[in-house]
């Protein structure tokens, strides 16, 4: 597995002087992203946990059973330390790929042991595996790090064998608005303070609350599946819709 040596541009820093990946789709550099990520690695399990109220293994359980993966070769991208990977061939799955951006993220998974599970350092908008390669693609909170997002679709669709599945877990708004209000100012003021007690890299995670708040809404998303080339494209709002799982079928 290699790593990547682009040079990056600093758009935003930390207290600890780090640079931060823009929020929004706009500007966003891959190689911070990266770096970001490579720095969460070492409790990055622990900071979810926490952060998520202990909600994190519950979605990415529902994102393995969207998958339907029983008996499938799957990717698995952006798959950090492999959470959905090991949830996928738990639920049946062949086989798995895990790939991310972040080589420390796969070091992390790769040394827990976890059988059938192959480990790629890799970018989402440009996947280094053949056309129709995998039953199913996932990917779960990583759409929105992604610079490209349609064009990381598009990909995930190249990938996929006709009639595979893609399943898309990632944050959104609250349908209810009272849950809403409160959400958002957990995201603004609470987070933040939270990942300086639970996270290896705690100004990181003030990107997590402004790239979540800089992120389209369910039918955007549901749009650039469809332009990438799945239909009946579904959404399931867990959480009172703190979070969107959506689910499409490759043409």
């Amino acid at each position: 597995m290699t790593v990547s040596s682009d040079a990056t541009s600093r758009r935003d820093s930390g207290a600890d002087g780090s640079a931060l990946p823009a929020a929004g789709r706009d500007g966003k550099d891959a190689a911070l992203v990266q770096a970001m990520f490579d720095r969460v690695a070492p409790r990055y399990d622990l900071a979810n946990a926490c952060l998520s109220l202990g909600q994190d293994a519950h979605w990415r359980r529902v994102t393995a059973s969207a998958a339907r993966p029983q008996g499938v070769r799957a990717l698995d991208v952006a798959a950090g330390p492999g959470n959905v990977a090991v949830e996928l061939m738990a639920q049946g799955a062949d086989e798995v790929v895990a790939l991310d951006l972040s080589l420390a993220m796969l070091r992390e998974g790769a040394r827990r042991g976890h059988t059938g599970i192959t480990w790629v350092n890799g970018d989402a908008g440009r996947l280094p595996f053949g056309d129709a390669t995998f039953d199913v693609v996932t990917i779960s909170f990583g759409l929105r790090n992604v610079p490209d997002p349609p064009r990381a679709l598009a990909e995930f669709a190249r990938v996929t064998r006709p009639g595979g599945r893609v399943v898309v877990c990632e944050f959104a708004a609250p349908t209810f608005g009272p849950l809403r209000t409160v959400y958002t100012r957990y995201l603004v003021a609470l987070l933040p303070q939270l990942a300086r007690v639970v996270s290896s890299a705690p100004t990181a995670y003030r990107y997590l609350a402004d790239s979540i708040l800089a992120w389209p809404d369910r039918r955007r998303v549901a749009d650039w599946l469809e332009d990438a080339g799945y239909g009946e494209v579904q959404v399931k709002d867990l959480a009172g819709g703190i979070v969107a799982v959506h689910r499409g079928w490759r043409h």
